[in-house]
């Protein structure tokens, strides 16, 4: 993509003029988002509790501001001028090009929605994250009951505002900010038959006599050493801490406000690294992404990611094509007893590796292997699609979700705690988000059969401790773009090949049959 940041060459003076004026607006837009964002990780890592509800007013504030900047008459008018020069537009991949079509795309959406549902689903988010870590903490669904209720009401008039198409339904307007395209009706038509093949999948893998063995992740570590550990991993993914943070939250995130100051949160369990390893790998996945955007489109769409799909396969690939491999572990392995000593010295590597790839059907969406990852995602997207259409009480939510866990999952969840309280996603108000997880793992999947076939020793680089090439290939073949491309178009440009599951379940198979005799 081309690095121009000042006015793009064109004849005509008034759509150079709008362009310019249209670009620092958006950019000024930009400044005042990512303050929000920064109070937003600030009330997740270091505010006091009592200072949610001043919080709160902090943030409503901000998203009405942002939404006025968003919304303003003058960015009809500066794109309707822009797009009237058909030299700005005329190659659609150029920085200009991509940059209007974007910004037309967030304007047509923003100025769909009236300042005050901007202003009062902002104000309800923020007191129903408060709200969630408490009811999650109580293991009590009830505690966040209305909050939720409240939610789902203001994203049902969110999508109202936005509109769907005859054949759509609710859920779509609301997924279209996340994934843009997404539809409710091609998510169920690609989960149902993945699905059947990950069923297949695991029934085979649960029925077999060769188990490997999970003891690494019973295993007490001092916490203080297990920080130091997950730090070092990131910073030999390549992760920059000149250029970002890694801090403790309830549920891991990766925000921040532009490539040079990117937030990473992560958790951990005295007696489970595993957990602490793989968000914080799939965090860093996150944080490498926002790093390697081009920092002279910060502001602008030129310089922002493309969808929560292409995020999440950064951060999925980084945990599990990379952080779960047996090349990478051959590396980790003996760095082990570097930081822990005598309490890994018993460990075998077959041992570490294998509780790494544990395959076993639970509750929590985030330890999840990647055998069953998915079908976490099925069920609150069958939860929130079901809600969005009135099909499904919020109250009846807790019951409804632990039926699916025992259809998918055969499991019988013990308390809301590990079961419909384990996300943050909803309190947050955000509906449709869910099934960009699962397209990150196809994307993922087939992202790295590429990557592989470019970099033929790539995995023996790992074996190494080398993480550079494959960091260096996504730069370019991805990061570097910013939002030129949409997700599939994106998918094609790199691959060379529609979306499919069939990378994905190559992977699995391949690594998961051996382990569980049954190559």
């Amino acid at each position: 993509m081309s690095t121009t940041t000042g006015t793009p060459p064109t004849t005509n003076g008034r759509a150079a003029e709008a362009y310019e004026q249209l670009i620092s607006h958006v950019k000024e837009a930009q400044l005042l988002g990512s303050t929000a964002g920064l109070l937003g990780w600030d009330q997740e890592t270091m505010m006091p509790p009592k200072g949610l509800p001043f919080r709160s007013q902090q943030l409503a504030l901000l998203a009405k501001m942002a939404h006025g900047m968003r919304t303003d008459p003058r960015i009809g008018e500066w794109l309707d001028a822009c797009e009237s020069d058909t030299e700005l537009t005329a190659e659609p991949t150029s920085v200009p090009a991509v940059n209007l079509r974007e910004i037309r795309r967030d304007y047509d959406r923003s100025t769909k929605l009236p300042s005050e549902l901007v202003v009062e689903l902002s104000q309800t988010s923020s007191m129903a994250k408060a709200e969630w870590k408490r009811a999650r903490e109580q293991r009590e669904f009830g505690i966040f009951k209305p909050h939720l209720e409240k939610i789902v009401e203001l994203n049902r008039r969110k999508a109202e505002c936005y509109g769907w198409p005859s054949d759509g339904e609710p859920w779509d307007a609301l997924a279209d900010g996340f994934e843009p395209g997404c539809t409710a009706k091609e998510v169920e038509t690609a989960f149902k038959p993945l699905r059947e093949k990950l069923v297949a999948l695991l029934t085979e893998l649960m029925g077999s006599s060769t188990q490997p063995s999970d003891s690494f992740n019973r295993i007490k570590l001092p916490l203080e050493q297990q920080k130091k550990f997950v730090r070092y991993v990131v910073e030999q993914f390549g992760f920059d801490f000149e250029r970002g943070r890694l801090d403790i939250s309830t549920h891991p995130f990766c925000g921040g406000t532009h490539c040079n100051d990117v937030r990473m949160t992560t958790r951990f369990h005295e007696d489970n690294l595993s957990d602490a390893l793989g968000s914080t790998m799939h965090e860093a996945g996150h944080g490498i992404y926002n790093q390697g955007l081009p920092e002279e489109h910060i502001g602008t769409p030129a310089g922002a990611s493309v969808s929560l799909g292409i995020h999440e396969s950064q951060s999925r690939m980084w945990e599990n094509q990379v952080g779960r491999s047996k090349s990478f572990w051959q590396w980790l392995y003996p760095k082990l007893k570097d930081f822990f000593g005598e309490a890994v010295a018993d460990l075998s590597f077959d041992e570490v590796y294998g509780s790494n790839n544990v395959v076993k059907p639970d509750f929590i969406r985030v330890e999840a292997d990647e055998a069953t990852y998915n079908m976490h995602i099925m069920v609150r997207f069958e939860i929130e699609r079901a809600m969005m259409n009135g099909k499904l009480e919020v109250k009846d939510v807790p019951e409804y979700w632990n039926a699916k866990y025992k259809e998918y999952l055969d499991v019988d969840v013990p308390n809301d705690a590990k079961g419909c309280l384990q996300d943050i996603h909803w309190s947050m108000g955000s509906i449709g988000y869910f099934p960009t997880y699962t397209l990150g793992n196809l994307y993922a999947a087939q992202f790295f059969d590429k990557a592989k076939e470019e970099i033929p020793d790539l995995e023996e680089q790992f074996a190494r401790g080398e993480f550079s090439a494959l960091k260096t290939w996504l730069n370019e073949k991805i990061h570097s773009h910013g939002k030129r491309y949409r997700a599939a178009d994106l998918c094609r440009v790199v691959t060379g090949k529609e979306l499919s599951a069939e990378p994905l379940m190559n992977h699995l198979n391949s690594k998961l049959r051996p382990l569980y005799g049954l190559a």
